[in-house]
């Protein structure tokens, strides 16, 4: 689907992560020793704000020998590199670095799988570069097979892949067209035999007029078809039937469920109160703020309605103000069309979905942060 990479789309991460059952060690124990970090659950690893760091990024993308091309904006000509000189710094504790080695000890020999549309994309290949260039001599693969794409570190016997599935609950081809069904969600026969499973889901759900057949041409809620129907309505009646899946399908004594947040796309400057801008091109530098002058999108309200019902410890990965600050993070002319397109939805690797995967891991191995919502 060509359209993906320019759509101006907000986007919800739904990740659910089956980790293995092993104990939690302390964290002092993982982190440097010139590090010091807050161990206590009442840490909110998700308010705060992005400071300037001169050690970061973490790699570069020379050093990622299979980042694409869409993500790579410094090969693609960008000018600046401000935007790669940021830190996310928690309100009352430091957020640990994002460790490559110990997250491949822990992991070894676990299958990961991502889940979802572009988005997914975006965070798998960051997840891949941060763990490639810890062990740049190791063996790896890449391989495809149809929607699956698998990298695989061979020492470490850890693979970590990608199935794209934008919407999570089924879409099927049928005689009157393509069929988005609220109700069933038998795609998720092809997610058992992962340790960890990372969804995410919204971009796509929002598709309208030219860019609508791309996805669906009906939407199916029990026995009825609907040519439309009000796109909150009906995401919420996808995430639950993906919510009942989790209940059904996960054993929560050796799983961990995360849910990541929600950001709009960065295409109207007005909700900056700082540009005339009316995209993401040429903005070189996030919001100062800790606070998003527009507030939340309303799909949170109903990510947090199903989270509450779900049976599942669920652990809310609340990432919508810290990637709505980030306006400077996107692709813009330098990602998949080049100065034909403006790119105001995914995110430059390195880059914001590199903060995204580093709270993954302080999440996973902080005592106490196991339930945020």
């Amino acid at each position: 689907m060509k359209h993906w990479i320019k759509s101006f789309c907000s986007f919800v991460f739904v990740m659910l992560l089956v980790s293995c059952n092993s104990k939690t060690e302390r964290l002092s124990t993982l982190i440097g020793h010139d590090d010091h970090y807050l161990q206590t659950g009442s840490c909110d690893f998700f308010r705060g704000r992005w400071v300037h760091d001169d050690s970061y990024p973490s790699y570069n993308s020379t050093s990622c020998p299979f980042i694409m091309k869409e993500f790579d904006c410094q090969k693609n000509g960008r000018p600046d590199t401000d935007y790669l000189k940021y830190r996310w710094k928690p309100r009352r504790c430091k957020l640990p670095r994002f460790n490559s080695r110990d997250f491949l000890r822990r992991f070894k020999g676990k299958k990961i799988l991502f889940v979802g549309d572009s988005l997914s994309l975006n965070q798998w290949k960051s997840l891949t570069c941060m763990l490639h260039v810890s062990v740049p001599q190791t063996n790896y693969t890449l391989e495809r097979k149809g929607a699956l794409s698998t990298f695989t570190l061979q020492e470490y016997r850890i693979s970590v892949a990608l199935s794209r599935n934008g919407f999570l609950v089924d879409l099927v081809k049928e005689k009157m067209g393509t069929v988005l069904k609220l109700d069933s969600i038998n795609d998720g026969n092809a997610w058992g035999g992962y340790d960890m499973l990372i969804f995410n889901t919204w971009h796509w759900w929002l598709h309208t007029g030219r860019k609508q057949p791309c996805s669906w041409d009906y939407i199916q809620q029990g026995d009825r078809i609907h040519k439309d129907m009000d796109r909150l309505v009906a995401f919420k009646e996808g995430l639950t039937t993906w919510s009942k899946w989790v209940d059904s399908n996960v054993d929560p004594k050796i799983t961990k469920v995360f849910f990541q947040g929600i950001s709009p796309t960065h295409f109207n400057g007005k909700d900056w109160n700082s540009s005339k801008s009316t995209t993401c091109h040429e903005e070189t530098k996030p919001l100062r703020s800790s606070t998003y002058p527009k507030g939340s999108p309303p799909a949170v309200a109903v990510v947090k309605s199903v989270l509450k019902k779900i049976s599942t410890l669920v652990t809310l990965l609340d990432v919508t103000t810290l990637s709505q600050l980030r306006k400077d993070g996107h692709p813009s002319i330098y990602g998949f069309g080049g100065k034909r397109g403006n790119d105001c939805s995914h995110w430059c690797l390195p880059g914001v979905p590199d903060t995204w995967n580093q709270l993954l891991y302080a999440t996973l191995i902080t005592p106490g942060n196991s339930k945020i919502n």
